[in-house]
Parts: C-alpha cells; sequence; structure tokens
C-alpha cells in the first residue's frame, strides 16, 4: 500500500544504514534499483513458523515488528533495524513475524539481497548463527579516530643486525661493542644464547662491586626471551610486560634479525602500555599517583582505535595495574619496615579475571602467613597505605567495602572462610563472597595452595553450586519487549543486565569444572569442553560477551572525551540502528544461557 513516505527517497536512507552504508557503490546501485516501500497496519502477521518464509529483506523506516517464537517475543525491531534474511538464507520461516506498530518498510527483493551476500562484510552483517553475527559486527566497528598500527608484525621495528660477542668475552668487551654500535645489549653465543645488557652492567656490574675484567658468563641473561618477526606488535607487548625485559631479540627461521626494545615500542605509540609501564617504573613518590587512571584511559582508546579487542585491552591493564601495585606495596613497606612474615595481596572481581579496562572501584585483600597473627597491626597499616594510595591513582573505594583494610587476615582464617562457604551454602553470603572465587594474587610470596584446593573441592558440592547459580540467576536481561526506542526509550545496563549475568554463571560452570581458571571466557570453554555447556550455547554467549564488554567499552570512552559521567547505563536512542539490533541478540544469548543454567543446576528445585 502506498505511504505518505513513500517520498522519502528509499536508496537514500539504505545508503546511510548499516550494512548497506558499507557496499561497494557498484553492486549496492544494482542490488537496490527494484526497492519497494511498503507500510503495513498494526497486527498484521507477515509469517509463521512452518508457513510461506519471507521472500525480501525488509528495513524498517517506521513503526516496529515483533519476533516470536512458541509465543514468547524474541525482539521487537523497529527503525533502521533488519528482518527477513533467515527465511532468504534457510528457505524456511523459523519465526513468527507480526507488526506491532504500523510499519513502513523498504523491501529488497531476495534476488537483490543474495547478490549483495558476494560482499563478505555484508554477508557477515546476516549470518544465520547468533555468535557469528555478534563475531563479525565486531569486526565491523567503527574505531577510534587514532588508529596505531598494532597489529602490525614487530619486525618493523628492527632497525640494524644484531651484535653478536663470543661467550668469553669479559664486560669490557661487551661494553665496548655496544658503545661501537650506539646500542643498549648484546647477544652472548652459546648453548644456549644469552643477552646482556646496559641495565645488566649497573645492577649486576657496578652494583655488586665487578670490574671490567668480570666474564661476561657471570652476568648473562639465558636462555634468550625472543618472539617470531612476524608476531604482532601488541603480542610484543605482552611479552615484554609478561617477562618484566626491556630487549626482546627478534627471530625469523631460527635466526636473530635484531633487537627490539622497550624504548623502539614505546616510540612506535607514546600512549600504549610500555609508555604506561614506563612511566608507572619512573614515580618518584605516591604524590605522583594522580593522573594515572587517565593515562590508562588515553591507552585503552587507543589500543581500541588500533582494533585490539576488550580483552586483549584488558589483559594489558590489569598488567599495567599489577606494575602499580607492586610499586605501591614497595612504598609502604619501605614506611613500616620488612615484612614480619610472607604474604599475598589479592585481587578480586574484574581485576582478579583480569577483565578490567578503565578503572573501577577496588577489590581487593591481604592474606599472611598464621605466624604473622601477632603482628596483625602491621598489615592492617600495609592495607590502610595501599588502598589509599590506590583511591590517589584513580581506583575507587569499594562501596561494599571489600577491599583489603577490611579484609585481611592470616592463611588458615581465609581458608576456614572459604571452606563454610562451600560446606554450608546460604543464599546471601554466597552472593556477597561471590567475588572472592576470583582471587587472584597480585604481589606476594605466600603460597595459596589451601585456597586453590578449597575451590577445587567446590566441585563436589552440588548444594554449593545449585546456591551459587541461584544467587547468579538474580541478575537478568529486561524482557525483550521492554527494549524499546518508543517514548522515552529503554535504558540498559550493561554490566548488571548482561555482562554481569554472564560472569556469575561462568563463575559456577569453572568452578563445577574445577579449572583453576579466573577468567570468564577461559571458564566457559573449560565447562564446553568438560561437557557442562552445549557448544552452540558457549559459542553465542562468548560472543555475546565480548560484543557487551566491547560496547560498553566505546560509549565509556566516548562520553569520557565528552567529559560526560562514565557509566554503564546506554539508552537504546544513543546506539545505532545496528548497535541496537546485536545488543538485543546478545541480550537473548545471555537470557537462553541462564535459562541452560537454570536447568543445569536445578535451581528451581
Amino acid at each position: 500500500m502506498p505511504h505518505p513516505m513513500a517520498t522519502t527517497d528509499p536508496v537514500a536512507y539504505l545508503r546511510a544504514t548499516a550494512p548497506f552504508a558499507a557496499l561497494p557503490r557498484e553492486l549496492f546501485e544494482e542490488a537496490v534499483k527494484d526497492v519497494e516501500v511498503i507500510f503495513e497496519p498494526a497486527g498484521k502477521q507477515l509469517a509463521r513458523v512452518g508457513g510461506a518464509p519471507l521472500e525480501h529483506l525488509w528495513v524498517i523506516r517506521k513503526g516496529a515488528v515483533r519476533l516470536e517464537r512458541d509465543g514468547q517475543t524474541l525482539q521487537v525491531l523497529e527503525e533502521g533495524e533488519t528482518f527477513g534474511y533467515t527465511s532468504l538464507v534457510t528457505g524456511e520461516a523459523t519465526l513468527d513475524v507480526a507488526v506491532e506498530e504500523d510499519l513502513v518498510a523498504y523491501r529488497l527483493p531476495g534476488a537483490a539481497f543474495r547478490a549483495l551476500l558476494a560482499d563478505a562484510a555484508f554477508a557477515g552483517h546476516f549470518a544465520v548463527g547468533l555468535a557469528e553475527r555478534l563475531r563479525a559486527s565486531l569486526e565491523q566497528s567503527p574505531v577510534a579516530t587514532f588508529r596505531a598500527d598494532v597489529s602490525g608484525a614487530v619486525e618493523q621495528l628492527v632497525k640494524r643486525p644484531p651484535v653478536w660477542v663470543d661467550e668469553g668475552a669479559t664486560v669490557r668487551d661487551a661494553a665496548r661493542a655496544m658503545r661501537e654500535a650506539g646500542i643498549s645489549s648484546v647477544l652472548v653465543r652459546g648453548a644456549p644464547a644469552g643477552i646482556v645488557t646496559d641495565r645488566d652492567f649497573r645492577n649486576r656490574v657496578l652494583a655488586d662491586d665487578l670490574g671490567p675484567a668480570t666474564p661476561l658468563a657471570q652476568i648473562v641473561s639465558r636462555p634468550l626471551r625472543t618472539v617470531a618477526a612476524g608476531t604482532p606488535i601488541y603480542e610484543a607487548w605482552r611479552t615484554l610486560l609478561d617477562a618484566g625485559v626491556h630487549h626482546l631479540p627478534v627471530v625469523r627461521d631460527d635466526d636473530v634479525v635484531g633487537v627490539v626494545t622497550a624504548g623502539d615500542l614505546l616510540k612506535h605509540s607514546a600512549s600504549g602500555p610500555v609508555a604506561v609501564l614506563r612511566s608507572v617504573e619512573r614515580l618518584p613518590s605516591r604524590e605522583s599517583l594522580p593522573g594515572y587512571a587517565r593515562k590508562v584511559a588515553e591507552m585503552v582508546s587507543v589500543l581500541l582505535g588500533g582494533g585490539l579487542d576488550a580483552r586483549t585491552i584488558s589483559g594489558f591493564v590489569a598488567r599495567l595495574n599489577d606494575a602499580l601495585l607492586h610499586r605501591i606495596l614497595r612504598w609502604a613497606e619501605a614506611d613500616l619496615g620488612a615484612a614480619p612474615v610472607p604474604w599475598a595481596w589479592l585481587a578480586f572481581g574484574s581485576e582478579g579475571r583480569m577483565e578490567q579496562t578503565l578503572l573501577t572501584d577496588q577489590d581487593n585483600a591481604l592474606v599472611y602467613a598464621d605466624e604473622g597473627e601477632p603482628s596483625r597491626a602491621w598489615f592492617a597499616a600495609l592495607a590502610e597505605r595501599a588502598n589509599g594510595d590506590l583511591v590517589a591513582a584513580g581506583f575507587p573505594e569499594c562501596p561494599g567495602g571489600y577491599m583489603a583494610k577490611r579484609w585481611h587476615g592470616p592463611l588458615s582464617e581465609w581458608t576456614r572462610r572459604f571452606r563454610s562457604w562451600i560446606d554450608a551454602p546460604a543464599p546471601q553470603a554466597l552472593l556477597e563472597a561471590s567475588i572472592f572465587f576470583d582471587f587472584r594474587r597480585v604481589a606476594g610470596t605466600l603460597a595459596l595452595d589451601p585456597l586453590d584446593a578449597a575451590l577445587e573441592e567446590a566441585a563436589a558440592r552440588p548444594v554449593f553450586l545449585r546456591f551459587l547459580a541461584k544467587a547468579a540467576l538474580d541478575f537478568r536481561p529486561p524482557p525483550m519487549l521492554l527494549l524499546r526506542l518508543k517514548g522515552g526509550s529503554s535504558v540498559v545496563d550493561l554490566k548488571a543486565h548482561g555482562i554481569s549475568p554472564i560472569v556469575f554463571l561462568a563463575r559456577c560452570y569453572g568452578l563445577e569444572a574445577g579449572v583453576r581458571a579466573r577468567g570468564t571466557l577461559e571458564r566457559i570453554d573449560a565447562a564446553q569442553r568438560a561437557g557442562k555447556v552445549d557448544e552452540e550455547v558457549a559459542a553465542r554467549v562468548t560472543e555475546a560477551y565480548r560484543y557487551l564488554i566491547e560496547l560498553r567499552l566505546r560509549l565509556q570512552l566516548r562520553r569520557m572525551a565528552a567529559s560526560e559521567p562514565v557509566t554503564n547505563a546506554v539508552a537504546l536512542s544513543e546506539l545505532s540502528a545496528l548497535e541496537r539490533t546485536r545488543l538485543k541478540d546478545a541480550l537473548r544469548a545471555v537470557k537462553n544461557w541462564q535459562d541452560a543454567g537454570t536447568f543445569h543446576f536445578k535451581t528451581e528445585f
């Protein structure tokens, strides 16, 4: 039926709508020759499961369409969103499709749609599998205006061939070779080969009063920590941060072709993790802590703009936060004197899982050897100083009080606490204590085997797992019918409605599978491999998690750049049509994941 909006140029509208906007001009122009403008009244049934499939791709211009299966609303689609592609790809009607509000749509014939599938990006947008659609949408997401080439091969940073010295050389020989070549390291022949750097001269020669005749073998570092020539630059960053070194030999076909330094990586991106690490290493005192959060946010923005996914970025953030904490704890020990007994600083929550991007509330604790009970005051003072310095660096205090200045005690006390939660679970206690099950030792030398053993025993405690899952399932996505642009626009809390439900249930599955992994996706993968989670469900929730954390990160950086409050909430009206559709897809995957978890852990019994 004709409609007043038929006068609006449908071709121009489609060209401005994802995924048509990215199509090659010739392909797009050929496909839209036969586009139609269609009006359908509210209540009209467009398709039924098992009936005739839709024969067009529909792009909504105005109004709304409801997708259902077995009488349950899966999604309500609105302006800019599409439907009909599943019928076109599979040749079957797999959903009931009804007009929710008077509909004006642009309709593309099936033949034209199938021709457009020759474009890989366009095809990814319309993948039948939900996991594939979410994955494709991340690959196509727009990036920040500044784009560092962090995915390029590290070999491009190599400036010159390496300089080698014989194994029998002296410190003087190595120093002269470095001076003549204008470099800060030499490689040492031998089995295995090794490396000596200018830092070794300072820390192992001068600091120990050794002379220039000292054999190089006395200070050489072996074996070499290398990276392959084709390694992405961001992976070289990760290797450097993990190893705590400043020089990385680059290897091609078993031959060292050069040495990349921390300085080389630093120059490649002044806002990269190496630069932030260098600034952390050079912090002269706690008075220099303010501004750290901003440095991390700038680094995150650069890495996201460089094409790195949010999970990789969060790994860099965790490593930098760990380095900062080590410095803060050294300052505290300098104030208080040497620790009376071994201890361990624990991180919980997103920091424990190494999933933090922008800095959030503190979740930490302090554990020490039982012999340190008489020195409880020393550890209380350590925790007080460290928590205060973290606040100064940009980590707010935890509103729930999960901080070391409150949660500190001997290992046996912590072991009893863990075992009480597992052996005699109570719903409210587990809701409050569940973040402790993500613990990760960040600093200190105290072995935490008793705590690991307690968690491993959880796999044999079905009552505990049921209570833990029941508490996890209290966090749910909003009903699909409420996710609307109409009126004031729905507001979704990306953390409470999407990310946390995945994290909390993954924790249950990970404990049941008996794995020590703390990361959410590692837990899901382990549970799937152990046969606890269906492979397709695991794939869908994995991509939903990746999509949600990246969408949240992009929105938070956007708000930070605009000097707006950074929150987890987003109104649907803030999102593009593609982002709205994929958000609904992700939340539907979360709901299905929770439905499966309810049955698996028998939480209704």
